[in-house]
């Protein structure tokens, strides 16, 4: 004969049938949805609803006029983005975003991490004093660095000119010539920008164990084949986060020729966030939205590139 405890009687009335399944939620569960759920509503506010809205936007002819009337509006399909292709405009901004990325993302790492090895292998007083300095740059305000840029690149007065001058050159517009107003830019954008980079490099290689270094010298390793073959694959996950972050920064440039050239001269800097930016302000907002969906996919595409190259083996 077996005898069933109290215990055990409580517990055989506490469990669920076989094949219903347990509806009661926890109280962990309770408070967990209860502090999730702004967030949740906030998302789906403000986030989620404008996106799906605006890519309902991009199969539509939806102008400014059609405001106050949203539903007259007509359904186009693929028409909008067929319609980007075409644009003359549109191509050549999006060649000069490529432009910009190819020569700026490799430049700007490459002084990101010449910085960062700089700082953790020679500069050993007042490193925190160049950190700030590198840093400050990316915190400084465009309209600031706008006003200084413009001062160094003036074609009659500019600091750049001006030392050119003194060894016998002529230095051109710069910010008026169709030769040397991207490059400019990008070496605006370089200087602005490697600061970040610079700490993320900084951090990567001060977590670097210094016996590993020390193990290559014992081996009879260069400076140079050190770095090459020990430091730098042991960098690949830094690597990896400064060119995606920076490559997706750099393919949404903006601000450098919103502020310094103004898309020109003969639209030789506009980018594709100018270009879209300037179809939304034209009242063109389903055109618009077709071109901030044609370089998320870009952005995307190339996002899965770098992970794809530059992930640990």
């Amino acid at each position: 004969m077996t005898v069933v405890t109290e215990t055990e009687a409580r517990a055989v009335r506490r469990t669920p049938p076989p094949g219903r399944p347990r509806r009661k939620i926890s109280r962990e569960s309770a408070a967990a949805w209860i502090l999730v759920l702004p967030f949740v509503l906030l998302f789906l506010a403000f986030t989620a609803g404008p996106v799906l809205g605006s890519l309902g936007m991009s199969f539509t002819d939806i102008k400014q006029r059609d405001l106050r009337t949203p539903f007259s509006v007509n359904g186009v399909g693929f028409g909008n983005y067929v319609k980007a292709f075409e644009d003359e405009t549109f191509r050549k901004a999006a060649f000069n975003t490529a432009y910009f990325v190819v020569l700026g993302v490799p430049l700007t790492l490459v002084v990101a991490l010449a910085a960062a090895v700089l700082l953790d292998r020679g500069v050993k007083r007042f490193q925190a004093l160049f950190k700030v300095g590198y840093y400050l740059p990316v915190v400084t305000s465009i309209v600031a660095i706008a006003v200084i840029w413009r001062f160094v690149l003036a074609p009659d007065s500019g600091l750049l000119n001006t030392v050119l001058g003194w060894v016998g050159i002529d230095g051109p517009n710069w910010l008026a010539s169709k030769t040397w107003a991207m490059p400019s830019l990008i070496a605006m954008a370089v200087w602005r920008n490697f600061g970040s980079a610079m700490i993320i490099f900084l951090a990567g290689l001060q977590g670097i164990p210094q016996s590993v270094e020390e193990a290559g010298q014992i081996d009879g390793a260069g400076s140079w084949q050190r770095f090459r073959y020990l430091i730098l694959p042991l960098l690949r996950p830094t690597i990896l986060f400064t060119s995606v972050t920076t490559g997706i920064g750099y393919l949404q440039f903006f601000e450098e020729p919103f502020v310094m050239t103004q898309g020109g001269p003969l639209n030789s800097t506009i980018s594709v966030s100018m270009y879209t930016y300037n179809q939304f302000g034209f009242g063109n907002y389903g055109l618009a939205t077709a071109m901030a969906y044609i370089l998320f996919v870009v952005i995307a595409v190339i996002t899965f590139i770098q992970f794809r190259l530059l992930r640990e083996k």
